[in-house]
């Protein structure tokens, strides 16, 4: 009989990418490829590759750890995986990181926009809404672990502060603010404020080139300077950053690890997010046979480009492994020692059967779970870093602080092209709508913002 030229792996439900309606789809494997295959009755078939490295995308699943609901769903499940977002009954993982948008308005227009935010757009949320955001996401998670003061450009919303101080009143354990710098930049006595938040209080600064042209495609604007200038501010302040890059096809995906040395000569840079770009919002004429940049894409050129990582050290995030790579590196003594080698994958992994050791001792397992978790910013891991490093055999554990400490995150949003409901469902990054929904980032971005509700509707209706 005729052999097929791949390997049939699995089945899942994604969406056709035209209509977004809900197709079946079979994963395949060819060579180090893996392919999702689906047809849509209305617009006929596609193949649309979701990783690079087929080892390590059947090694994610060794890391999926058991899912931890919200205290109380925000919605009844009616429609089905992702037409009943809220959250519903049905999703498997609560809010790790909740962004709230405080502003539709931005000083920027970034081509890249998923939130069509423009010095033009929307509005600012008044301080009743942010603070009934706030409540919502309170009342779902009891204590939130990270909650992201987002937008628009948050900084320049006229309450900003009050904003910031209405978040410290609630039992918030981090408090993060996704900027695109230029206040910062421009406002020296600003970052001295915002640097009175700490310590559980990080920027999200996006940092996307070192270079004009990615910039000016990303961005619409040369932002070098300001950035350079953001930067020195929170420097001399020390004020926990994580540098963000969204990352494009054709444009910044060879500065990797040019960024990543960059990020470690920083001294307030705690780490490097890498977001390879979704395909929703301002993003135009996105092809998904040239211009998708695949997570595993994202961790192999973190290998090629870097020297401080190894293959070892850049893990699968039990949450969510189809949607999250982590990996954390000590800095010590003018050295950087990535952790994995540190904590010697030995220790993690089992050979036999890849079972993860861990699982076996409760105590190790519920420190790892914390380290390795978008519920965790720098500065808030460092006890429960030394609490694992005491749990491991042979290892001294050293006085550490967040200071010592840098992490690596890529993490990949799914959208309509990739769109697998396992992953979608295993979502930890949530955001609260304007109905005060908590709905997961990727979901937002392809069904509820204003633009989509009409389209929203028709998908609901018996098919």
């Amino acid at each position: 009989m005729p052999e097929r030229d791949y390997i049939y792996y699995d089945f899942t439900l994604s969406l056709c990418s035209r209509c977004l309606r809900r197709v079946d789809a079979k994963i395949i494997i060819k060579g180090d490829d893996v392919l999702m295959r689906k047809r849509c009755p209305e617009h006929g078939p596609e193949e649309v590759l979701i990783a690079t490295d087929a080892a390590y995308y059947r090694r994610c699943r060794d890391f999926i750890k058991p899912g931890e609901a919200p205290l109380h769903p925000g919605t009844p499940t009616l429609h089905g995986c992702p037409y009943d977002c809220g959250l519903c009954p049905d999703h498997e993982q609560h809010s790790c990181l909740t962004l709230i948008e405080v502003t539709d308005r931005c000083n920027l227009t970034c081509p890249t926009c998923y939130a069509e935010s423009s010095p033009s757009h929307g509005r600012h949320r008044t301080l009743a809404e942010v603070e009934a955001m706030l409540d919502v996401i309170v009342a779902s998670e009891g204590r939130p672990d990270v909650v992201q003061i987002s937008g628009g450009e948050p900084t320049i919303h006229p309450q900003f502060f009050e904003i910031l101080d209405a978040a410290r009143r609630r039992p918030i354990r981090h408090l993060m603010v996704n900027t695109n710098g230029i206040r910062i930049a421009r406002d020296e006595e600003f970052t001295a404020r915002l640097a009175s938040y700490m310590p559980a209080f990080e920027v999200y600064l996006q940092f996307d080139s070192l270079r004009e042209g990615p910039l000016v495609a990303l961005r619409g604007k040369d932002l070098r300077e300001v950035r350079q200038q953001a930067l020195a501010h929170l420097n001399k302040y020390r004020l926990s950053t994580t540098l963000v890059v969204t990352l494009q096809q054709g444009q910044n995906t060879d500065e990797i690890g040019e960024i990543i040395d960059f990020a470690l000569k920083q001294p307030c840079v705690r780490g490097v997010t890498f977001q390879p770009t979704q395909a929703a919002g301002r993003l135009e004429h996105f092809n998904p046979a040239t211009d998708r940049y695949t997570l595993t894409q994202v961790r192999s050129d973190i290998l090629r480009q870097s020297p401080v990582f190894t293959a070892a050290d850049l893990i699968p995030v039990p949450c969510n492994p189809d949607a999250l790579v982590m990996g954390y590196a000590l800095k010590l003594g003018g050295e950087v020692i990535p952790l994995t080698r540190y904590l010697r994958p030995e220790d993690l992994l089992g050979v036999p059967g890849n079972t993860i050791v861990y699982e076996a001792d409760q105590r190790l397992r519920s420190h790892l779970l914390r380290v390795f978790s978008t519920g965790n910013t720098v500065d808030g891991v460092a006890p429960e870093l030394q609490a694992l490093l005491c749990c491991l055999p042979q290892i001294a554990a050293p006085g550490l602080s967040y200071e010592n400490i840098f992490r690596v995150i890529v993490m990949q949003f799914i959208d309509a092209y990739n769109f697998d409901v396992r992953a979608i469902k295993r979502s930890c990054v949530h955001i609260v709508s304007k109905d005060l929904k908590i709905i997961p980032f990727e979901t937002m971005n392809m069904f509820y913002r204003d633009d989509k509700a009409h389209a929203l509707v028709q998908l609901r209706r018996p098919q």
